[in-house]
């Protein structure tokens, strides 16, 4: 049977439109967000920024309008410790995709830890793995192994900030299966390696809203390309 995305179309609650002038409302890609909406691409769609561009307020906002967790997890992982997370979620409404996984996990780096404590204190009838016994990285690679694993809707909040070049490398490669199978990434990241898979839509974040790019135009690629080819232009006026 065919079936569409699990997130066709992302607009805004009309009773819940909020003044411009308030957090994060008035972050330029939330404005844009709220005024006109957004398409989501099936596959893999990458928001690319500085930071404080609105990329993660952005993504927090939509993982929480499908029924995450604001702390991450899946769709039915319901832990919390410190609330941080912005109004938006609750002024999206989001259009599910016709015979679509309703399924979701949300992977964000700065709150991992806490994930595990909950798995740990609600374990589950299959045996989870030893996330607290693990490095930063291969709890990250032992979550990509056991919940990346279905054609669902997945949310991820700067994951290389975990992974080396060749952890990456291996989370470029559990996307791409999951998008071939039908499922559906929406990440937020600083990496210019991440953002290379082929076919991958990439939306630029910053002062002027959200834009399509091109992964050779990003100006993220630029700066890294000009970075690698000669530190020291960059780092002679750093370090004087």
């Amino acid at each position: 049977m065919w079936k569409q995305p699990p997130v066709v179309a992302v607009s805004v609650r009309e009773e819940s439109v909020p003044e411009t002038s308030t957090w994060p409302a008035a972050i330029p890609a939330v404005q844009q967000l709220l005024a006109d909406g957004l398409t989501l691409d099936p596959g893999i769609t990458f928001l690319v920024g500085e930071n404080g561009s609105g990329k993660s307020t952005i993504l927090e906002g939509i993982a929480l309008a499908y029924g995450m967790s604001p702390e991450g997890g899946s769709t039915y992982a319901r832990h919390a410790t410190r609330p941080t997370e912005s109004p938006l979620g609750d002024w999206l409404r989001l259009q599910r995709g016709i015979g679509a996984s309703r399924w979701g996990f949300f992977l964000r780096a700065e709150t991992m830890h806490s994930f595990y404590t909950y798995l740990e204190e609600n374990p589950s009838s299959a045996p989870e793995p030893l996330f607290h016994e693990m490095s930063h990285g291969e709890s990250f690679l032992a979550i990509l192994e056991s919940r990346f694993d279905s054609p669902a809707f997945y949310c991820l909040d700067e994951p290389e900030a975990a992974l080396s070049f060749t952890s990456t490398l291996t989370l470029i490669a559990a996307l791409r299966r999951i998008a071939d199978d039908g499922g559906q990434i929406l990440c937020a990241t600083h990496s210019p390696v991440l953002a290379a898979i082929p076919g991958a839509t990439i939306l630029e974040v910053g002062p002027w809203g959200m834009r399509p790019t091109a992964w050779e135009d990003l100006a993220l690629v630029q700066h890294w390309k000009s970075y690698l080819d000669s530190p020291q232009r960059y780092l002679r006026h750093l370090l004087g």
